[in-house]
């Protein structure tokens, strides 16, 4: 099995949602053909996809329905975490009945058969990021309670691995550490792949390589030109 990521679909196939992505840049020119090419070249149906955020522009789960749809008929299974722009994003145990392909990631961790854990939260702007104020603190706050509850499970089910998927990246624009950063270090994260930036400014602000142990990935459907990013492969480990 091979594992992949790739974040920030933004689908909008409701014909209600009107979100052409090519104003942000010829990389977002028909972006949805050349993922789907770029997926089936690489994906098998035993493989899996995880999609860190920003998955569909719907505002309700009835018009994100298309974009799900549209993933759904993608091969492999797919762990979707939920990004700032996934307002359509209802209850969890709801979502998570729509097909059995795709789990829909909160508070839990999804667990492969091959020992491996996916943990992961949307995050939030870490401190020391301009502007960050109380109301951020106690977001911040609750996405790391989130994602403790995600790591503990992987802990607790016995995870050989644990790859944490968040949406935001896990420090500020300085690139310094922050309570994401300690958590993944402290349950022994291998590869922490986030998604958010978009455009070669914003590239720059996102942590990449390894850092005391965690391999850190941008995995933005821009900055990873449309292809799905190979995360581990269990056969190479066999």
């Amino acid at each position: 099995m091979n594992i992949f990521a790739i974040g920030d679909l933004h689908l909008s196939f409701d014909e209600r949602i009107q979100k052409p992505m090519d104003i942000f840049g010829p990389s977002w020119v028909a972006h949805h053909e050349k993922l789907r090419q770029n997926w089936e070249e690489r994906v098998r149906e035993e493989d899996l996809v995880i999609i860190p955020g920003d998955v569909s522009w719907g505002l309700r789960q009835d018009e994100a329905m298309a974009d799900l749809q549209w993933i759904h008929q993608l091969p492999g299974k797919k762990v979707i975490t939920k990004g700032n722009h996934d307002l359509w994003w209802t209850s969890v145990t709801r979502l998570n009945r729509l097909y059995d392909d795709m789990t829909f990631l909160q508070n839990h961790c999804y667990m492969t058969d091959e020992g491996i854990a996916v943990c992961g939260t949307r995050g939030w702007i870490c401190p020391g990021t301009e502007g960050f104020d109380d109301h951020d603190e106690k977001i911040y706050s609750r996405e790391l309670l989130r994602l403790e509850f995600s790591l503990k499970e992987a802990e607790k089910a016995g995870a050989e691995k644990i790859i944490a998927a968040l949406h935001y990246p896990p420090t500020n624009d300085k690139l310094q550490g922050s309570g994401f950063t300690a958590m993944l270090e402290a349950f022994g994260v291998k590869t922490c792949v986030y998604g958010h930036l978009h455009g070669k400014e914003a590239f720059k602000n996102g942590i990449k390589g390894v850092l005391n142990g965690v391999e850190y990935r941008l995995v933005s459907l821009d900055y990873a030109e449309g292809v799905p990013q190979l995360i581990c492969s269990t056969e190479s480990e066999s």
